[in-house]
């Protein structure tokens, strides 16, 4: 990696260590078995900064991380599934992080995922500061778009999926936006 790529990693993953709290880092650990005790967490789950392909196809799978921060444009020729349930600040979230910040959490790049379709199972999921180029497929609710857009369509599982959508905040989609069963 170049000097430009290494420091933004290590000031990404810095902002990104410094925006959570133990308390957040505690709710994202996975919940005791029933009938067992609680102790110390078994893992805690952070922030996965992404170069490529696989890592990215990780941090948003079931065994990921509730954040999925990228450094740069990906591209995948396979569908993507965003699933598994984490927390942030002890509400269940996921977020697609397409974008770089400054200390000031100013976005300082943007970047383009591009699958044929991405399929969103994980409960209040996000894509942030970036584009995703596909189409999206809605299966949990509280869906966002925060600063992204989608060039392609989104659909929803059912009308409760798509009542809680939100695009509110700079979100943008391209294409249709319905209910396709």
């Amino acid at each position: 990696m170049n000097k430009i790529t290494v420091w933004a990693a290590v000031t990404v993953l810095t902002l990104l260590v410094g925006c959570g709290s133990s308390a957040d880092n505690a709710a994202n650990s996975p919940a005791p078995s029933p009938g067992t005790t609680t102790g110390a967490a078994d893992a805690v789950t952070s922030a996965s900064v992404v170069d490529n392909g696989e890592a990215f196809k990780k941090a948003i799978s079931k065994d990921g991380t509730w954040i999925a921060a990228t450094l740069n444009d990906l591209s995948f020729t396979e569908e993507l599934v965003v699933e598994g349930e984490f927390t942030n600040k002890e509400e269940p979230a996921r977020k697609m992080a397409l974008y770089t910040q400054d200390a000031e959490h100013n976005i300082t790049a943007s970047f383009t995922l591009t699958a044929p379709k991405i399929t969103i199972r994980s409960k209040n999921a996000r894509i942030q500061g970036g584009t995703f180029v596909g189409d999206v497929y809605v299966e949990a609710n509280g869906f966002s778009l925060v600063n992204a857009t989608v060039e392609g369509n989104v659909y929803f599982a059912n009308d409760q999926y798509q009542s809680t959508f939100d695009a509110s905040d700079q979100g943008k989609v391209t294409g249709v936006t319905e209910v396709k069963k």
